[in-house]
């Protein structure tokens, strides 16, 4: 049965208070920023310095809530930003997927060494039965990395998630869908004070997710899965119709008022991700392409 915007996801069991971040300095303001925007793999140089080399990471600052989604080399830049401010750190780490452009960075995440941060981190079971645990354990085992992830003396909570779970932090909702099964990916979608905003980062291109179409129903901003954003990749096949065409046909059949695509892939220079843009924003006027270090405010 999908997913309805009408009826709730069962509540997750996690213990969502136990990491609740307090951000005295964070208005109820809904505030998105972009630590890492690309797929796969790390694509520094000049030719992608504008949009950013980084791997997935995504802060979401709400309601005194941090909420971090991905951690791919993008959140070794946050943990250096984090460790800058006030302490103690506290936040809620979900992950998508464990493919490694979403978990490599976590092992040079510095606030995870501190002792006093306290971190929730949350996840899907993977396709071998690995927990959300387990997966960050294992890339943190030699000979892969000198450190174990038992080094990390902050406060860490892990807590495996399944599409239709739900967790409540305070006036903040987050609800998960199931998006790719091959990876047994999540999306995510943050509900507060009648802003919502949808984070589907895996998703499958030949039609429209009817699952997703439901999760991301009247949505503010839908950040979606943009590796796949032309034909130029390997192992696409030429089906006729661009894979942007879905992210589009989404949007419009969702009513979502600004669609940003994510998760660039390594092969998109800054020039051919200007061009994409360019083009999209002729088919769907309110839609960008995700830049490193920028910022949305709902």
């Amino acid at each position: 049965m999908p997913y309805s915007t009408t009826s709730r996801p069962a509540r997750s069991g996690c213990k969502a208070e136990v990491a609740s971040a307090k951000l005295s300095s964070l208005s109820n303001q809904l505030t998105i920023k972009f630590w890492g925007v690309r797929g796969s793999i790390p694509t520094p140089g000049e030719l992608t310095a504008r949009y950013g080399g980084n791997t997935a990471c995504v802060e979401v600052s709400v309601a005194d809530q941090r909420l971090i989604f991905d951690g791919g080399t993008g959140l070794r830049v946050l943990g250096d930003h984090l460790n800058n401010a006030s302490q103690p750190v506290e936040a809620h780490l979900f992950f998508t997927h464990t493919q490694w452009d979403r978990i490599q960075g976590f092992p040079f995440f510095v606030p995870a060494f501190i002792p006093g941060n306290r971190f929730k981190i949350y996840g899907a079971v993977a396709p071998n039965g690995a927990s959300i645990k387990q997966r960050l354990s294992e890339q943190m085992l030699r000979p892969n990395f000198p450190i174990p992830l038992q080094a990390m003396r902050a406060k860490l909570e892990f807590c495996n998630l399944s599409a239709g779970s739900a967790i409540q932090l305070d006036d903040v909702l987050v609800e998960t869908i199931g998006l790719n099964p091959a990876a047994n990916a999540l999306g995510y979608r943050i509900r507060y004070q009648g802003r919502s905003l949808i984070y589907a980062t895996d998703t499958e291109h030949q039609t429209v997710d009817q699952n997703l179409l439901y999760l991301a129903h009247q949505a503010d901003i839908l950040i979606y899965d943009g590796t796949y954003a032309d034909l130029d990749y390997p192992g696409v096949s030429q089906t006729g119709t661009m894979p942007w065409e879905t992210a589009l046909d989404l949007a419009r059949r969702a009513g979502v008022k600004q669609l940003i695509l994510f998760h660039h892939s390594p092969m998109q220079t800054d020039g051919a991700l200007d061009e994409l843009e360019n083009t999209l924003k002729q088919r769907f006027p309110n839609t960008s392409l995700a830049k490193e270090g920028v910022s949305v405010v709902l």
